[in-house]
């Protein structure tokens, strides 16, 4: 009688433990993709003053600076990971449009205002890079502990989901194309 106690106790004990842990690891992915939306809102505010400061010099590249506005507000309106991936990857994308166009302008590229937001930019960029892969870290530790047994049975009991990694679209994955 006293071993089926025994039992019973680390029986509910290790149910105790995992179960904390699911809750902690599911916790820390919810940080970190607090973490990269910190970064991402950092980098909406530089936008619009990185395109008042190219505006100036360029006024009749009226078309990217509409782009830039259209993909930045659709990035700020993602609401999974997925969809987050991919606005922000379209906004990378209008922002090396907008980088291309200033190139055109050399009073624009010595101009001290627009020399601070594109390091500003920059380093915002190389934020968000470390923060997704620190969430993507973080995943992979939880969904092991999801999927791996004997955890993955406490997990399924009280509906603990695997978390969705923060992934690049297709088109990013291939090489760039140098061209001399």
């Amino acid at each position: 009688m006293v071993i089926l106690i025994i039992i019973i106790a680390l029986i509910i004990i290790y149910l105790i433990a995992t179960y904390n842990l699911l809750v902690v690891k599911r916790t820390r992915v919810k940080n970190a993709w607090q973490q990269i939306d910190v970064q991402l809102k950092r980098r909406y505010d530089l936008i619009p003053n990185l395109v008042e400061t190219v505006k100036g010099y360029a006024a009749h590249e009226k078309e990217i600076f509409e782009k830039v506005a259209e993909a930045r507000a659709k990035a700020m309106g993602a609401k999974s990971v997925k969809e987050s991936a991919e606005a922000n990857n379209e906004l990378t994308q209008t922002l090396k449009t907008l980088f291309a166009i200033a190139e055109a302008y050399p009073d624009l590229k010595a101009n001290e205002n627009f020399l601070r937001l594109q390091e500003e930019l920059t380093t915002t960029e190389n934020r968000i890079a470390f923060a997704r892969q620190f969430y993507n870290d973080v995943v992979m530790s939880y969904n092991i502990s999801c999927e791996q047994f004997p955890s993955n049975i406490v997990a399924n009991i009280f509906n603990f989901k695997p978390a969705e990694f923060y992934t690049i679209p297709e088109e990013e994955r291939e090489a760039p194309k140098v061209k001399f």
